[in-house]
C-alpha cells in the first residue's frame, strides 16, 4: 500500500509530543488513522462526528487528500513499467 505525505494535507499536523507524534487532525488529539480504522470497520462519518472532536469539513479534507494522493499513485505507476505498451492501459 501506498504511504501518503501527510504533511500536504493542511487538515492534520504531526507534532512529536503528542500521540508520539502521530498525525492527527490539526490541534486535536485525534489520529487520522482513526478515521480510516473506523470507517473500515463499517462506522459511519457521521458517527465518527459525533463519536469524536472533528468536524465533517475535517474528515472530508483527509479523504479527499487520500483519494487524490492515491490516484496519483495509480496514475504513475503504469507509466514506470517500462514494459507497458498502449494496449495495457
Amino acid at each position: 500500500m501506498a504511504t501518503l505525505d501527510w504533511s500536504q494535507c493542511p487538515a492534520v499536523e504531526s507534532v512529536p509530543g503528542r500521540l508520539s507524534g502521530a498525525w492527527v487532525f490539526r490541534d486535536t488529539r485525534m489520529p487520522v488513522s482513526a478515521v480510516f480504522e473506523n470507517l473500515e470497520a463499517g462506522v459511519t462519518v457521521e458517527e465518527i462526528i459525533e463519536q469524536f472532536d472533528v468536524t465533517r469539513e475535517q474528515i472530508n479534507a483527509v479523504l479527499e487528500f487520500a483519494a487524490r494522493s492515491l490516484d496519483a499513485v495509480r496514475v504513475t505507476v503504469p507509466a514506470a513499467n517500462s514494459s507497458a505498451d498502449a494496449h495495457s492501459f
